[in-house]
């Protein structure tokens, strides 16, 4: 199996859709296309800004195929394929890798976030690596499943050579330095959110998986570089800058405000699917007013 090495700046694409619901095939090629001729080092496709909960497995396979038409190998494909179940995640990712994806992220089983204890967790990730025909990215998301990955089971995760990093986006710095501290030398360590990047990478994380990747990538770019430049302080200022327009397209609006944010630019957004709705007009000008303060958009309509 050909190593991996993660590092630098990574986008986690949303899934297009029509006013009627239906994926948007054609403005997701034409979307990827631009991204790929931005200094991003690859696409998560089927991540949480994909909504990847709402779409059907064929769906799903068929987003898959339509980005392997279209991203070239020098970007890294990464598919994500975690579902509830390890038989099912398994199945999931033997056809990933049967399309063509470089390597696949697996979030958290959720549905029973009780009982998704360190043990459950250490079995469900060694099982998926032993069989993974890809290498493996574990996806720790605490906010949106209610299960949030110890540092001592990332820790134990990383020595296994099939599974070579994490995407954490709990955001705890504390926990972060913990694992990097701990973590195997060959495993890599990447933000999940833009949010915390620099202090990341401070810490020793070696890139990032962004929502703010996808309408900021050579911003996001630029803090990753600036740090292993050792040029702090344009990272640090960078990093404050893109602050607002981070928790804007994150927390704030999510992935309907994001949309929003790609038509401004000259991508597709549309229409997140239903049950998420669209943000108000009122929720795009204060929208537009944090993305023109971290330099990413005009001010002006």
């Amino acid at each position: 199996m050909e190593t991996i090495i993660l590092s630098g700046a990574y986008s986690p694409i949303p899934t297009p859709f029509y006013e009627n619901g239906y994926i948007a095939y054609d403005e997701f090629s034409a979307n990827i296309d631009k991204w790929c001729k931005t200094s991003l080092s690859g696409l998560l496709v089927l991540g949480s800004n994909g909504e990847f909960t709402y779409l059907s497995r064929d769906e799903k396979l068929m987003t898959l195929k339509t980005a392997r038409q279209v991203i070239p190998k020098d970007k890294l494909f990464i598919a994500g394929t975690g579902c509830d179940s390890t038989k099912i995640t398994l199945e999931f990712t033997e056809q990933a890798a049967n399309i063509g994806a470089d390597c696949v992220i697996i979030i958290t089983p959720m549905y029973y976030p009780s009982k998704m204890d360190d043990n459950a967790m250490i079995k469900h990730y060694l099982y998926l690596a032993e069989h993974s025909p890809l290498p493996v990215i574990l996806y720790n998301m605490p906010a949106n499943t209610g299960v949030d990955l110890s540092a001592e089971v990332v820790i134990e995760l990383s020595n296994h050579p099939n599974i070579i990093g994490i995407k954490d986006s709990s955001g705890n710095i504390v926990k972060t330095g913990n694992i990097i501290s701990g973590m195997s030398k060959d495993f890599s360590f990447l933000a999940g959110s833009a949010g915390f990047f620099y202090p990341s990478l401070v810490m020793g994380a070696s890139g990032g998986i962004m929502a703010l990747g996808n309408i900021a990538p050579e911003q996001c770019y630029n803090i990753y570089n600036y740090t292993k430049n050792g040029e702090h302080e344009g990272a640090r200022n960078l990093q404050l800058k893109i602050l607002a327009a981070n928790a804007a397209v994150t927390t704030r609006y999510g992935v309907p405000g994001l949309k929003v944010a790609l038509d401004w630019i000259g991508y597709y957004g549309g229409p997140p699917r239903s049950p998420l709705s669209k943000i108000s007009e009122e929720q795009q000008g204060l929208l537009r007013s944090m993305l023109a303060k971290g330099g990413i958009i005009s001010a002006e309509i």
